[in-house]
């Protein structure tokens, strides 16, 4: 039962993000998290979260004038920071491994599989059809493995002359798990959010301002180096300008190419560099 309800999730992931079938995604979203609940890695508890997601859909979509659709946004954005950070009760998210030294040098890393911080990605992409500008998929590929490149080159090279990473090519026995989680659960919820809501929400809302594009890309990518204050200065600088490769993926490749650089730079770090990071001395 727990390998059907993680693959239904993932599949759900992978069909919201890649895919059109929202019907189907839906579907087999709602028999991953019935499956989850039954397998006790949700309780009743985990129910408000999801109520709460509920109203303020209802909320952005069936009210369109003050204060009904500003209500839904504020309540969404809560909601993001709250199971963001895994502040709701009731997900018992199964952990992977750890903590554990993936490199001898490096800090000790655990890994979950988090049934809270995608569900605002799934929130997002489902409802907002707008999220997801269609491009070719040539185009997405393009602009994605480009601005990953470029990003990647670019933000572990500072990572390792600010002496946070060292070059450390592996391939530990999670890797396939940790690359579905991080592309299917963890890519895609954060760029649904800070890509796909901020920065395309953003754009939408200077429409007729000439700077709006590189506004929107800046804002998304500083609050997204923000959320990774947690490692201190050195990450926020590193995220915030993996953000910006991001959003430049977003803008000419759409979500997916967005998805794709996102996924692209941290498999780089995970496989090729310390991860997370080195111990401090």
């Amino acid at each position: 039962m727990f390998a059907l309800q993680w693959s239904s999730i993932f599949l759900a992931a992978f069909m919201t993000s890649f895919c059109n079938f929202r019907l189907l995604s839906l579907a087999l979203l709602i028999f991953g998290y019935s499956a989850a609940l039954a397998n006790g890695q949700l309780s009743l508890a985990a129910t408000i979260p999801i109520i709460l997601l509920i109203l303020a859909a209802s909320a952005v979509s069936a009210y369109r004038k003050w204060p009904w659709k500003y209500f839904g946004h504020a309540l969404f954005i809560v909601l993001v920071l709250a199971l963001g950070f895994h502040w709701f009760p009731g997900f018992h998210n199964p952990k992977v491994f750890g903590p554990e030294h993936i490199t001898a040098d490096a800090t000790p890393f655990t890994m979950y599989l988090n049934l809270d911080k995608p569900l605002a990605g799934f929130w997002l992409v489902l409802l907002f059809p707008w999220i997801r500008p269609l491009h070719e998929l040539r185009v997405s590929l393009i602009s994605g493995i480009s601005c990953m490149l470029i990003a990647t080159g670019a933000c572990m090279t500072l990572a390792v002359s600010l002496g946070l990473v060292a070059w450390a090519p592996k391939f530990p026995s999670v890797s396939w798990v940790w690359a579905l989680n991080n592309l299917l659960l963890v890519s895609f919820a954060e760029e649904a959010f800070f890509r796909g809501y901020l920065q395309g929400g953003i754009s939408r809302i200077l429409k007729r301002c000439p700077y709006k594009n590189a506004l929107a890309i800046s804002v998304g990518a500083v609050l997204f180096g923000m959320a990774h204050a947690g490692g201190g200065w050195q990450w926020i600088v590193l995220a915030s300008m993996a953000g910006v490769g991001y959003g430049v993926a977003y803008h000419f490749g759409g979500f997916q190419a967005a998805i794709l650089a996102h996924f692209g730079l941290n498999a780089t770090h995970f496989f090729l560099f310390t991860y997370p990071m080195l111990h401090p001395a």
